[in-house]
Formats: structure tokens, sequence, C-alpha cells
């Protein structure tokens, strides 16, 4: 069995004009769930082994703050410039080549992408996942070589505007 929960970046900043895309850094709303959704997957008591992020500002903030969260330190997060506004090929080539060692993953990206993989491996549709949610997929497998369409099971999904203390 393999666990691969899948986590989008929190809320980012369009403010400044002079930054490019990839250079976002966490907006106040981002800032305020970030933080708030790693509390909440963190008593869940539910250990991850591995944390894998695009090397974008605003998803490796939400790793570190998830990796904080967790105890681990800000080295625990493996950062992949190929997960930075990935396709759902690429994420998939990614996720077939996580170590073995790592049977619990938790990828932070971006969407399209991770709505996409979440639709693929999983046997749910729910649409477009929200900034800062969190999607846990159960896949019945030895190593992740074998992750394949429709494989895994979506066993649960948060997001910030489902906790009203957030509004």
């Amino acid at each position: 069995m393999r666990t691969l929960y899948i986590t989008r970046h929190a809320k980012s900043s369009w403010d400044d004009p002079r930054a490019d895309d990839f250079h976002r850094p966490l907006n106040d709303r981002g800032q305020r769930d970030a933080p708030f959704m790693a509390q909440v997957f963190s008593s869940r008591n539910e250990p991850v082994d591995l944390l894998m992020s695009s090397t974008a500002v605003r998803a490796l903030s939400t790793a570190h703050l998830f990796a904080k969260s967790m105890g681990k330190e800000r080295s625990a997060v493996q950062e992949d410039r190929l997960m930075y506004l990935a396709d759902l090929p690429t994420l998939i080539k990614r996720v077939e080549q996580l170590p073995d060692s790592a049977k619990r993953v938790m990828l932070f990206g971006h969407n399209p992408g991770l709505s996409e993989l979440v639709e693929y491996l999983g046997d749910a549709d729910l649409g477009e996942i929200p900034t800062c949610a969190i999607v846990r997929i159960d896949l019945p497998i030895d190593s992740w070589a074998e992750a394949s369409m429709g494989l895994g099971s979506v066993v649960w999904s948060d997001f910030p505007k489902r906790h009203k203390e957030l509004q």
C-alpha cells in the first residue's frame, strides 16, 4: 500500500507587478491558511515519509509550513523544479519515480496539474481542487512505478473554506 497526499499551494499574491509567476509569495490569506491546514493535517496523526515540492516560492512556502507543523526541518522538503506548473504526464512520471522506501508521500504543487492527477489516480472527480487543499489517495501497490489510472481511492480531502473558523 502507498499513500499520496496531493497538496495545492496556498493563496498567492499578485500585488507586485514586477514579480514573475515563479516568485509570487503567499498573500495574507495564504499565510493564514497554510499554517492552519498544516495543523489540521498534523492533528490527523498520519505520518509522511517524504515531502516533495515545486520550487516556486508559493509552493515551497506552503511545504515548509507543513514540514514545520510536522516537526520536520525545512530541509526535509525535497525540491523538484519539474513540478513547477507540471502537467499531468510530468506529475505521473514524478509519482512513478518516487523512492519505494517512502510509502507515504506529500506533493506540493499547482493546478491544473494537481487536480488532473487526483482525477487520474483516484476514483473520484473532485473538480478543481482549491488553494491549500489536501487530498489523500491510497494506492494498493507495492512500488510507485505501478501507479496507474483509476487505481487509487480518494480517502479524504480538505481545504480552508470547509473550516468556519477561517471565515
